[in-house]
C-alpha cells in the first residue's frame, strides 16, 4: 500500500511542472505568432562601399513581404515606409503568399514606387506557399515542392509601370541623386533559376556602386559577384532563422549561407560587402517568430574613404496592434 501512496504522491508532485511547462509553451506560441511577428522594425546601417568622392546614398532594403490580403497591419507599417524618403529602394523579392495579394502588395509600397527602384524575385513569387515539414529546412538538399503558380508577371508589370527596374539577368545603369549606380541580378538560386552567365564580366568601372541583387544568399552566387568586382550584393530568402534562440541565434538558414551571416552586414572576400535581410514576413503555413523580429532596412552608402567599418543599430517604427494569425 505504502508504494501506491508514494507513485500517487510522485503524480501529484509532478502535475504543476507539467502544467507550467505547458503554459510557458503556451506563452511562447502566442508571442512568437501573434506579438513579435507583427513586431515590425527598421534596421539602420552604414556602408563604406561607394567610391571615393560619391555623395552618400540611402538606401531602402525591403524583402519577403510573403503578403496576404487580410494583413492590415503590415500593409500599414510598410506604407510608412515612404516617409523615409529613400533615394533607391530594393527589393528582393518573395512578395506574394496568395494568388489576389498583388493589390496589397502594391498598395503598401505606394510611394515608394514612384522613387528609383529595383527588384529580383524569389521562389514566393512564382509559386505559393505550401505545407512543409519543417525538419527540413535543417536539409540544404532537400527535395523542392512548389505550391499553386502565383501572378508573378501582374507583379513585374506593377512594378515596371511605376518606374522600378527588373535587375533579373540583366546589367542596370542609373544615376540617383549624383551617384552613378550599376547593378546587376539573378533570378533565385534557391530553386536553381539563376543564370549568373547573363551578367558575368567586371562592371562598368565609372560607377560610383556596383551593387549586385539576389533572393538567396547561395555562396556560388556571391562568390562569382566577388569575382567580377562588386561592391554590394543584397539578398534575403533567410528570414533571419525566422525561429532563433537566445545566446545561439539562428538554427538554419535554408540556404547554403552559414548561420553567422544570416542576416544584416557582412564581409564576403577581401572588397565585398554582403547585407541579407531578415524579412518583413512568413509561410501562412508557419507563422511565427522568435528572436527574429521583421524587418526592413535603411542603408547609409558612404565613400570607402569615410572608413571600412560597418555598424548596425536597431529602431523601431512605431509599435502596431496584433494581427489575427
Amino acid at each position: 500500500m505504502a508504494h501506491l501512496d508514494n507513485a500517487l504522491t510522485r503524480r501529484v508532485a509532478a502535475a504543476p511542472t507539467l502544467g507550467g511547462l505547458a503554459g510557458l509553451a503556451a506563452a511562447g506560441l502566442f508571442y512568437s505568432t501573434v506579438i513579435e511577428r507583427n513586431a515590425f522594425t527598421l534596421r539602420h546601417n552604414t556602408l563604406a562601399v561607394l567610391e571615393p568622392g560619391a555623395a552618400p546614398l540611402r538606401v531602402l532594403h525591403i524583402s519577403d513581404l510573403h503578403m496576404m490580403p487580410n494583413q492590415r497591419l503590415k500593409q500599414a507599417w510598410v506604407s510608412e515606409l515612404e516617409a523615409l524618403e529613400p533615394d533607391l529602394v530594393i527589393n528582393t523579392g518573395d512578395n506574394l503568399a496568395h494568388p489576389q495579394a498583388v493589390p496589397s502588395v502594391i498598395q503598401s509600397l505606394g510611394g515608394l514606387l514612384s522613387r528609383p527602384g529595383l527588384f529580383v524575385f524569389g521562389s514566393n513569387d512564382y509559386f505559393g506557399p505550401k505545407p512543409k515539414n519543417p525538419f527540413q529546412y535543417f536539409k540544404t538538399d532537400h527535395t523542392r515542392s512548389f505550391g499553386q503558380p502565383l501572378p508573378w508577371q501582374d507583379l513585374r508589370a506593377a512594378f515596371t509601370e511605376r518606374g522600378w527596374l527588373d535587375a533579373t539577368h540583366t546589367v542596370r545603369e542609373l544615376e540617383v541623386g549624383g551617384v552613378r549606380v550599376v547593378a546587376a541580378g539573378v533570378d533565385d538560386p534557391h530553386i536553381e533559376r539563376d543564370r549568373y552567365e547573363t551578367v558575368a564580366g567586371r562592371p562598368n568601372p565609372l560607377a560610383h556602386l556596383r551593387l549586385g541583387l539576389t533572393h538567396s544568399p547561395e555562396p556560388r552566387v556571391l562568390d562569382r559577384f566577388a569575382a567580377d568586382g562588386y561592391d554590394l550584393v543584397m539578398a534575403g530568402h533567410t528570414h533571419g532563422g525566422q525561429l532563433c534562440l537566445p545566446f545561439v541565434g539562428a538554427l538554419v538558414t535554408n540556404c547554403e549561407l552559414d548561420r553567422s551571416r544570416v542576416k544584416g552586414v557582412s564581409n564576403w572576400g577581401t572588397s565585398m560587402k554582403l547585407h541579407v535581410s531578415a524579412g518583413l514576413g512568413t509561410s501562412p503555413y508557419a507563422p511565427a517568430r522568435f528572436c527574429c523580429r521583421p524587418e526592413a532596412s535603411l542603408l547609409t552608402l558612404t565613400p570607402v574613404s569615410h572608413g571600412d567599418a560597418a555598424f548596425a543599430e536597431d529602431h523601431s517604427l512605431p509599435q502596431l496592434a496584433s494581427e489575427p494569425t
